[in-house]
């Protein structure tokens, strides 16, 4: 996590972010900038379904997609559909610490046996599915996948802003990644 630039003061926000929605994102939740009333939302959010995390954001001001690891690949069409038809201008990617996408294997039990037990699975069928899916969503390092997955949306909307983000479950806060140039 040595790569993570803290958001402190305003003078921390990366320059290529700052008058961007994505400064903003930065400025409401780890600053406490005063929130305003937001006639339509100017940013995309995407991030991981993990239930620990919670942005401090004015109502009307982002649409937020979650998906475990904050990986969009499956939700390119609703993408499309906010910066199409919501008008964003900017798409910020946010993956967090402690992620259980990241080695997934080392969670195959526990997946197996929850749903056996809570869901009712046949054993072999839920392994069958484990092994399925496990390989789509794997996400590897937090900071590495959000990284990649940002620049592949920056590549697929040109015009877009895509900035990758991390939220630290440790202290409930957003960092900006150093990205190599």
């Amino acid at each position: 996590m040595h790569r993570l630039i803290p958001i402190e003061k305003e003078a921390d926000i990366p320059a290529r972010l700052r008058g961007t929605p994505i400064g903003e994102l930065l400025a409401y939740h780890n600053l406490g900038k005063p929130q305003e009333e937001m006639q339509a939302a100017r940013l995309l959010i995407g991030m991981c379904m993990d239930n620990r995390k919670k942005l401090n954001i004015p109502e009307n001001f982002a649409y937020i997609l979650r998906a475990g690891g904050a990986n969009l690949r499956a939700s390119e069409f609703k993408v499309s559909y906010a910066i199409a038809v919501g008008e964003v201008q900017a798409i910020a990617l946010i993956g967090h610490t402690q992620c259980g996408m990241v080695n997934l294997v080392s969670r195959k039990e526990r997946f197996v046996e929850g749903l056996v037990k809570r869901a009712g699975w046949d054993p072999k069928a839920a392994e069958e599915h484990f092994f399925h899916y496990a390989p789509m969503f794997e996400i590897g390092s937090e900071v590495d996948f959000v990284l990649s997955e940002t620049k592949r949306l920056a590549r697929r909307y040109p015009k877009i802003l895509a900035a990758p983000l991390i939220y630290k479950v440790e202290d409930n806060r957003l960092y900006a990644i150093m990205e190599k140039s």
